[in-house]
């Protein structure tokens, strides 16, 4: 089973990216496949508010994002990673998650000609590690990802958070999150509720 998964980080080998790695073992021993995108290696502009994508569900901006659009509309489990800044994600990770509006378009073109199908299978995942724990420091991010995941026509199977790492290699030393975050992952792909308590 093929997996898009999107590093929002701009720091490799950063927290976020660690946890990351630690939820796709648990992906990959349930024989998940990931493709690893990392989105600050690839040219994303922003979405411009042109309104190309309203009649075509198609956006218009030539850059990286357009094949990740074809990527996304033929694979049925995707996950977002991303570290929290100032209570949402990354600048990359936004940018790439508002060009998800031509999806959402296209789902809601091909909704009105009644030739959309939801499909069950497809879901969508949310890993984000924030240095700070407030008690709100996730709130944004998750409602981010959630209709980012409605606009890809993916259902939110759900999140794995972790509040306080901070410093490069702060995630490395939470063998506890770390161990949580691979039976996670391993549940993502079961298609099990993937909180660890």
């Amino acid at each position: 089973m093929d997996v898009l998964v999107f590093l929002g980080s701009p720091r490799k080998k950063g927290n976020s990216e660690v946890l990351t790695e630690a939820f796709l073992e648990g992906v990959k021993q349930e024989g998940g496949l990931p493709e690893i995108i990392r989105l600050c290696d690839l040219t994303i502009s922003p979405c411009i508010s042109c309104g190309g994508c309203d009649k075509t569900g198609k956006c218009v901006v030539e850059d990286d994002m357009i094949p990740l659009l074809k990527k996304i509309i033929s694979t049925d489990k995707a996950i977002i990673s991303s570290p929290i800044y100032f209570y949402g994600v990354s600048a990359q990770a936004k940018a790439f998650i508002d060009r998800t509006q031509a999806l959402w378009n296209r789902k809601r073109l091909l909704q009105q000609k009644g030739e959309w199908v939801d499909n069950p299978e497809r879901k969508g995942f949310f890993i984000s590690v924030a240095a700070t724990k407030g008690a709100k420091i996730f709130e944004g991010a998750v409602l981010t990802a959630k209709y980012a995941y409605d606009a890809m026509g993916m259902e939110y199977a759900g999140d794995f958070l972790v509040s306080g790492p901070d410093k490069r290699g702060d995630m490395k030393k939470n063998d506890k999150k770390l161990a949580e975050a691979k039976i996670a992952g391993r549940n993502f792909i079961l298609g099990l509720d993937a909180h660890v308590d």
